[in-house]
């Protein structure tokens, strides 16, 4: 986001006005701020509240901007002063972002950076229970290079139980798990997984059989029940099972309601039962990492 010398018009603007009225107090014309717009509550990331501020109508924005404001977190500057940064290596842009930064206040933040790697190794133990999926991993001399992937990203992995209450393709060669968690008393779908490999799947389909009578599911969902955040997705056929517990690797990407990224397969366990699996405690409380 940059501070033009017109007031800000574009549509993402308007769903973050708070975000644009702090930004063009903040950032001088001829400076281009690369960051991302986030949503805290109760010291956690809130993708759901985001992706609600997304959707919101000319009515309900008002409401929302005041009960759950938006925050701005700088991690690069592309220009200042006018003058192309992106050539300048990273911890060059670092300093010259902090220097712009020089008396920021709330909603405008720069993310954090460090190039000790035990201070790393303990964000990516601790960040995670505040919503944030890992790190993410630069060169400090390389330029800004767009359309160029040169960073790593480093996700915080967790090990976890869902049911498998149906699969994408044939029960005998199955390619997606469908994933399942009991919330509010009901087995809901609660995501996906990537795509198994032929061994996995022929593994897989050892553990499935067909509903044995009335199954909680419909045969056919809309594509943002599996991706909740894909609003363009066509509706997908599910093959029905009989229930069956699976365990997965699933990063911190939790909604509230589902998960955000594909899970990954890594066995089927028929022999815990569908009533044992509970949503994971770190799913629904938040640590205090001040103690």
């Amino acid at each position: 986001m940059r501070r033009p010398r017109q007031p800000f018009k574009t549509q993402q603007n308007r769903y973050f006005p708070e975000l644009a009225e702090a930004i063009a107090a903040a950032v001088p014309p001829g400076c281009v701020v690369d960051g991302e717009a986030v949503i805290w509550s109760d010291d956690r990331l809130n993708f759901s509240a985001l992706q609600q501020r997304l959707g919101a109508s000319p009515n309900s924005l008002p409401g929302l901007v005041r009960e759950v404001p938006a925050n701005y977190v700088a991690f690069d500057v592309l220009a200042v002063a006018g003058h192309d940064a992106r050539d300048l290596p990273l911890h060059q842009r670092r300093a010259l972002l902090e220097r712009l930064a020089t008396g920021w206040e709330p909603p405008l933040s720069l993310s954090p950076t460090t190039t000790d790697p035990e201070v790393a190794a303990q964000w990516f133990v601790e960040l995670p229970h505040t919503g944030i999926e890992g790190l993410i991993i630069k060169g400090t001399d390389q330029p800004y290079t767009p359309g160029v992937r040169s960073w790593l990203k480093l996700k915080h992995r967790e090990t976890v139980e869902v049911v498998c209450g149906a699969v994408i393709g044939p029960i005998t060669r199955p390619s997606e798990v469908v994933a399942g968690l009991v919330l509010d008393g009901e087995l809901r779908i609660v995501g996906r997984s990537s795509p198994l490999k032929t061994a996995d799947a022929r593994e897989l389909a050892r553990w499935l059989k067909l509903p044995r009578g009335e199954h909680p599911w419909p045969a056919t969902v809309k594509g943002t029940t599996l991706d909740r955040f894909n609003r363009d997705k066509e509706p997908v056929a599910l093959t029905l099972v009989e229930p069956v517990v699976v365990e997965v690797s699933a990063d911190t990407a939790w909604s509230g309601r589902s998960f955000r990224h594909a899970l990954r397969l890594l066995r089927a366990r028929p022999e815990l039962s569908p009533a044992e699996v509970v949503l994971p405690e770190r799913l629904t409380t938040r640590p205090d990492l001040r103690s």
